[in-house]
């Protein structure tokens, strides 16, 4: 379930980006053709940036798209692989997600009663930026709980790898493996001749 969730978010909040390129746009053409701007679309960017971040962050987990250092890890095996991910997921992540959340709530509790709005003219109000920190992070700790379920489930042999990456359908292996395919027939090809 919480799997579906993220995937659900993630699909959805990829269309942010292109609604954030079309008002990026829209507003550098009108600034551009009758030298004025809005403060409103301009934070509305940023809104959009920071749901996109926010938002999409147990989505990229479940991807198994983050950023990792892969430098010790990389040789180890599957199973060790997965303790150190078991370890950092609850030393780490869990700890550092959960507390920012219950800290980040009593902020955007008090901007939604005090009715806080932006200090630049023409500004939006603040508190739906401010609801996708606990949100994102809300997200991002079902997640984690989810990935700490399949790896315990992997390493008492109960399920799959979770650490193969999941191809959201343009993958980087896939366009390398690709490229390498292609280059490694045009090399035999040149070789050949």
């Amino acid at each position: 379930m919480i799997d579906w969730i993220n995937e659900r978010v993630g699909r959805s909040v990829m269309w942010l980006v292109l609604i954030a390129v079309v008002i990026s746009a829209g507003n550098a053409l009108v600034r551009k053709l009758f030298n004025t701007s809005s403060n409103a679309l301009l934070e509305i960017q940023w809104y959009l940036f920071a749901a996109m971040f926010m938002l999409a962050a147990g989505y990229t987990f479940l991807r198994n798209e983050h950023v990792r250092i892969d430098i010790i890890t990389s040789r180890l095996s599957p199973r060790g692989q997965n303790i150190v991910d078991v370890i950092g997921i609850l030393l780490f992540m869990l700890p550092m997600a959960v507390l920012i959340l219950w800290l980040s709530w009593p902020i955007v509790m008090a901007s939604i009663a005090s009715g806080e709005v932006s200090q630049n003219y023409g500004g939006l109000i603040r508190w739906p930026v401010k609801l996708l920190l606990p949100l994102g992070l809300g997200l991002l700790v079902l997640q984690a709980v989810s990935e700490l379920i399949k790896r315990i489930a992997f390493l008492t042999g109960h399920g799959p790898n979770p650490l193969r990456k999941k191809s959201a359908g343009g993958g980087t292996e896939e366009l390398v493996a690709a490229i390498k395919a292609s280059s490694g027939k045009g090399a035999g090809r040149e070789g050949g001749q």
